[in-house]
């Protein structure tokens, strides 16, 4: 490497650190702890390269970019930030830095951008304009709940690693869409997104072709559980061959993969262990839409805003229609909320959407039980039940006496099933749950269940 970088960074031990490894990289250094300085620098012409935190003691290092790219079009910048979310890369973005990297970053990882930034100083930026449509129009980039700011976090840390990514979710969470926001932001930004599914795999010559059409872009797996295993064999084959320029590989899947190998795979003759192994150096899980309710109406009010766009009349909804979308199961999660808010705007009508509105759609939509995770055990699932309760009571405490009712909720379904898993005869039920028979007789007078024995009423 050869240029002279700038560093600014309140950090004395990152600003070391920093100086010592491009030092040793062949670079000039100069290093402050103050924006100030950094500005003063870059206006009397000095360095060729640019790093910089976000928080400084005297301002912010993303909100300074724009001013830097003004004065010095062809000086890139880099930035570093503790903020690690995925708000921070594309604030980052749309200020036209060069690349953006969370704290704690691997230094191999930003000496090589370093080494880019230098020696190209003219690549092409994703402009603000663009970052604004993909905010807008991607899906999984509306929500503030913790769950999602979680997701966002690792999202912004992995973007531009070359780590292959498996993103795991429900029907309708936005894997594909994530998929894409991975790469509209990262590094690979002005190279091809090019996506397969298993059909693109019936031809033995299609895996290198599409090699050949990401080139040194993302290469997306879609849904690989329903992958074939001579699919998969090829696809193994496909990433063994991948040159170090090849595309990044991003797969998803609704299946829970780990578990079907344990459990003998998929019905179309399971799923190859070296296959799952080289897709998921890291993975992301998206949450069900019924596990993120706090978001259910930002994501309703963000439907319906871009319904007005497409020239439908303005409705808001009342509290009570609230109530009803919070309390919905959404097995079809944001995909379901997003047809469901269309067409509450279509019914035209009164200027708000009441409840017996969104009952008359809801009611059309069968609320199907969400198929459970293979590995979720009955304390996961309690837990989710019990995360969802009170997430439905918004900031109030639900009614007393929570202790009692839920063991009745959990005791009713056991007993049941335990009372029809040996015929209904409660001396073997009794035993089976290892209680006193009496004990049984009397939970089955408190609950009201009723006993079947032989297909007869005792």
């Amino acid at each position: 490497m050869d240029g002279t970088v700038l560093v600014a960074d309140d950090d004395r031990t990152i600003r070391t650190v920093l100086t010592q490894a491009l030092t040793r990289g062949g670079c000039k250094v100069h290093a402050t702890s103050s924006l100030l300085t950094l500005m003063r620098w870059v206006n009397e012409g000095k360095g060729d390269l640019v790093i910089t935190d976000v928080i400084m003691p005297d301002g912010n290092g993303i909100e300074l970019v724009p001013e830097i790219k003004s004065l010095r079009p062809e000086l890139p910048v880099i930035v570093i930030s503790a903020q690690n979310t995925i708000v921070t890369a594309i604030q980052a973005t749309e200020a036209d830095a060069y690349h953006y990297l969370p704290k704690p970053f691997d230094l191999p990882d930003l000496m090589k951008r370093v080494s880019r930034a230098l020696a190209d100083k003219s690549q092409p930026r994703v402009q603000a304009s663009q970052v604004d449509e993909l905010v807008a129009e991607d899906l999984p980039l509306v929500g503030r709940s913790p769950t999602m700011q979680s997701l966002y976090q690792v999202i912004a840390r992995v973007m531009n690693t070359d780590l292959p990514i498996l993103i795991t979710g429900e029907s309708g969470t936005g894997k594909s869409l994530i998929a894409r926001t991975i790469h509209d932001l990262g590094d690979r930004r002005t190279m091809p997104f090019v996506s397969a599914s298993g059909a693109d795999f019936q031809n033995f010559e299609e895996p290198p072709s599409l090699v050949n059409r990401a080139r040194n872009g993302t290469l997306l797996l879609d849904e690989v559980a329903d992958l074939s295993l001579d699919a998969q064999t090829r696809i193994v084959s496909m990433l063994d061959d991948l040159k170090e320029d090849g595309p990044r590989v991003i797969a998803t899947t609704q299946a829970n993969l780990a578990a079907a190998m344990d459990k003998g795979g998929f019905d179309k003759g399971g799923f190859r262990q070296d296959l799952y192994y080289r897709l998921s150096g890291m993975t992301l899980k998206l949450p069900p839409l019924r596990d993120r309710i706090d978001d259910i109406m930002l994501l309703a009010q963000h439907f319906a805003q871009r319904a007005e766009q497409d020239g439908l009349p303005a409705r808001q909804f009342d509290s009570h229609a609230v109530e009803l979308l919070r309390a919905y199961s959404w097995p079809g999660n944001v995909r379901q909320l997003e047809s469901t808010v269309r067409r509450l705007m279509l019914m035209g009508g009164e200027m708000q959407i009441l409840r017996s509105d969104v009952k008359s759609v809801l009611d059309n939509q069968p609320e199907v039980a969400p198929k459970a995770d293979a590995d979720d055990g009955v304390s996961t699932s309690v837990a989710k039940h019990l995360r969802r309760y009170f997430d439905l009571h918004g900031g109030h405490l639900p009614p007393a006496g929570l202790y009692h009712r839920i063991l009745r909720e959990v005791e009713l379904p056991l007993i049941e099933a335990a009372l029809d898993a040996t015929g209904g005869n409660q001396a073997k039920c009794a035993e089976l749950l290892g209680i006193n028979r009496n004990t049984l007789r009397k939970k089955i007078t408190e609950l009201d269940i009723r006993v079947a024995r032989r297909r007869k009423l005792m």
